[in-house]
């Protein structure tokens, strides 16, 4: 028995390896994305109540049960600039990453070419190979991780359906200027190119503005915006996300979704009707939060011979050091002599060299384990 050949070459996701790592050495793990916290209460009971209160144990309609899309169209809708439908214009799915899949394959067809920034979630090139298409790379290079706007339009031509834009971006930081976004929009309406927009770290920006691709000129008709609850609300584990675009996307998406997963389960849709009503303070104290723990994390950083890329988004961040150059043995190490479990970079892109030298932490911790992580990388490394 074999892997088949379009999956063979991506073996176990990174993830999993350095969670498996710090499992064994009991690590502190800094790798993988997911709080060390419960989730939002109020989301948690609504769905608590979904179970106990019966009537919601079959198949919830495809697309989503009805006050879900609902919910989300009243909040996306003032965001988007526009009334949405839920009907046609919102599908709910299994988390972000099953949104993703379902986009490619929904609407790009074998041999066309989609466009992808370096580095990138793990998960963007293994959907374009599930596909059948073509990955065009476009780096973003250190240290300030800005798109080349000249190798951008050189990786756009004839057969170029999708380009899948990450923005906040992970695993960089970065919230995307104005200018990029403009480049974006301009290649897609110049050829006829449609946005596979991933924007889980929504709220989660820092002295900056996320501007959303779709609410530029031209672009709400060749935008799908995909997002999802695990991030914001701490509920990882919950797997719930949706995607948001016209109808002609709306329903290349739903096309696959339906044989993907079909649907996602109900009592997590019934907690998202009650994110969805989530007031401004709510995302307001979340930033506040993460912003004192990145600053945190990049002042330890440094007191131990990192040099941190203070990130705009997400909570993710990349930080250089000397002794990084090949940085899976590199963040091996850190595991093994610090007790602490990180992300080798030169993963998340398609030339590996891209990424040497560097290291990436994420700072969705609480403030004691972001002490204790800090003070063993400061006797370690």
């Amino acid at each position: 028995m074999s892997v088949a050949s379009r999956l063979a070459s991506f073996g176990v996701t990174i993830f999993t390896e350095m969670t498996q790592l710090a499992i064994e050495h009991d690590a502190i793990n800094l790798g993988q994305g997911f709080p060390n916290w419960n989730g939002a209460d109020f989301v948690k009971e609504a769905a608590i109540r979904s179970v106990s209160e019966g009537g919601n144990d079959q198949y919830p309609p495809s697309p989503g049960i009805p006050g879900l899309r609902q919910a989300i169209a009243r909040r996306y809708g003032p965001l988007l600039g526009r009334e949405l439908d839920p009907d046609t214009e919102i599908t709910v799915t299994c988390g972000c990453t099953e949104g993703l899949a379902a986009s490619l394959l929904g609407l790009v067809d074998p041999g066309e070419e989609v466009v992808v920034f370096e580095p990138f979630y793990d998960a963007y090139p293994v959907d374009i190979a599930l596909a059948g298409a073509v990955s065009k790379h476009v780096a973003m290079r250190p240290p300030d991780f800005e798109i080349d706007l000249d190798e951008l339009r050189a990786s756009v031509g004839p057969k170029t359906r999708a380009i899948l834009v990450n923005n906040p971006h992970n695993p960089t930081g970065r919230v995307l200027s104005t200018e990029e976004l403009q480049a974006i929009a301009d290649l897609c309406l110049e050829y006829d190119v449609i946005a596979i927009c991933d924007e889980v770290y929504e709220e989660m920006t820092y002295d900056t503005v996320h501007q959303r691709l779709a609410t530029f000129e031209g672009m709400w008709d060749r935008t799908l915006t995909l997002s999802s609850l695990g991030k914001t609300f701490s509920l990882t584990g919950w797997k719930l996300g949706w995607g948001i675009g016209p109808q002609s996307l709306t329903a290349g998406l739903r096309s696959a979704h339906q044989f993907l997963t079909f649907t996602t389960p109900t009592p997590v849709q019934h907690g998202a009707v009650a994110a969805m009503t989530a007031p401004d303070t709510f995302y307001e104290e979340m930033r506040d939060d993460y912003r004192h723990k990145r600053d945190l994390l990049v002042y330890g950083l440094k007191s131990a011979g990192f040099e941190p890329r203070i990130p705009q988004g997400t909570y993710f961040l990349m930080a250089s050091h000397p002794d990084a150059q090949d940085d899976r043995r590199f963040c091996r190490d850190l595991v093994t002599r610090a007790r602490v479990a990180t992300i080798p970079p030169s993963v998340f892109y398609h030339r590996p060299e891209l990424g040497k030298g560097m290291v990436r932490f994420a700072f969705c911790k609480d403030e004691d384990l972001l002490n204790e992580a800090i003070e063993r990388l400061r006797r370690s490394v």
